[in-house]
């Protein structure tokens, strides 16, 4: 009230009469907390779209680069990096459509007085919300009760959801540069000390720290449902914990998004070692491809049992896989050694790595390109 009556002596005779009229004043805090957001939520889209960019970048430089594809954490079938970084750009150009679409529904202006109705102002209080809205570019609430905070649900819940591929990108990272893996590295700047006590750490200090703001980000949306349900038609222990988590929500999504576009930009991939890794089953990881050589001529069911046997045999005794193909009666009468030995290959079993990196790596650039129309 003392701010109210200020402005009021502020203004002339007649537009004082008009100060706060008709409204309350949590439809002022209400409607200026999301349009502050809402420039924040531009920040974030420029932000995403530079990422998307880079992996666009990434995948385009490694679309060629072959690895071991892993499923539960163990060997599966070959891929290529490119072919991996596709997979985050597919998922992240879905979270640039998640957050567009919301806009409409988020960043909303509500101008209909204490509980809602226009009671105050009922002729003409939808043009003023309306006017408003139009003044500074947003949508006005259809029903401006201050019973509704889904939208701010919504809002938090799809900051966690790009919060949550941020949060892929930085688990991979993490594991992936461990020394017994090293398929990748964090990009290194001269001088950086990773331990007091120990000169030789060089730790993923940009993954680390997407994880850790990420897990504590999760937590906001459902602390939010607890608020969300209070009763009647407002209450003010629900717009104050909003207010924290809100405000908490933005602080955290801006360290995970700053740091996954310098992790995206300055990632190193070590080509040599993932070749390494990737060929270190000695054709192993190639059992799939013989085996749908072979179910060409027997049917899936018995070259599967067939190549089981032999897989499971060579894993088990340590034994060579293409020594104990080329010895089994079936398999060498279907196929020469030298044709044996090129379905070992890894890199002659990726699939449609290349083309699928090179897919989502033009996707991405246009999608890159469209955030930077729509928000700059």
């Amino acid at each position: 009230m003392p701010f109210l009556k200020v402005l009021v002596k502020a203004c002339s005779q007649e537009s004082g009469k008009y100060v706060h009229y008709g409204i309350t004043t949590q439809n002022i805090q209400q409607s200026s907390q999301l349009y502050m957001m809402k420039t924040v939520h531009h920040k974030f889209m420029l932000l995403l779209g530079e990422i998307i960019e880079n992996l666009a970048n990434l995948a385009e430089k490694t679309k060629h680069m072959v690895m071991p594809g892993r499923t539960h954490g163990r060997h599966a079938i070959p891929i290529t990096y490119g072919y991996k970084v596709s997979v985050w750009i597919s998922d992240f150009i879905d979270c640039y459509q998640r957050m567009r679409e919301c806009e409409k529904r988020v960043f909303t202006i509500m101008m209909g007085g204490a509980v809602g109705a226009f009671n105050s102002m009922p002729e003409v209080g939808m043009k003023v919300q309306k006017r408003v809205a139009e003044l500074v570019g947003m949508e006005a609430m259809e029903v401006p009760s201050r019973n509704l905070s889904t939208h701010k649900l919504e809002y938090m819940a799809n900051l966690a959801l790009m919060a949550n591929i941020c949060h892929k990108i930085g688990e991979e990272v993490y594991s992936t540069t461990l020394e017994e893996i090293a398929e990748v590295s964090e990009g290194f700047t001269k001088g950086t000390v990773g331990s007091s006590t120990m000169p030789h750490k060089i730790n993923p200090k940009l993954a680390k720290g997407i994880i850790a703001n990420s897990q504590k980000l999760y937590s906001l949306p459902s602390v939010g449902m607890y608020s969300a349900v209070r009763p009647y038609e407002g209450d003010s222990s629900s717009y104050m914990l909003f207010d924290g988590l809100l405000e908490e929500a933005l602080e955290l999504t801006t360290e995970i998004l700053l740091r996954t576009e310098e992790l995206s930009r300055t990632i190193v991939p070590h080509e040599e070692r993932m070749l390494h890794n990737v060929m270190r089953n000695k054709g192993l990881d190639n059992t799939e491809y013989v085996m749908m050589k072979m179910a060409e001529k027997l049917g899936k069911d018995k070259a599967h049992s067939l190549l089981y046997e032999e897989a499971i045999k060579t894993a088990a005794d340590g034994e060579d896989f293409y020594t104990n193909l080329i010895k089994n009666p079936v398999i060498s009468a279907a196929f020469s050694p030298e044709e044996i030995k090129a379905m070992l290959d890894p890199r002659a079993y990726i699939g449609l790595s290349v083309e699928i990196a090179e897919k989502e790596a033009k996707r991405g650039h246009v999608a890159s390109q469209e955030i930077k129309q729509n928000y700059q």
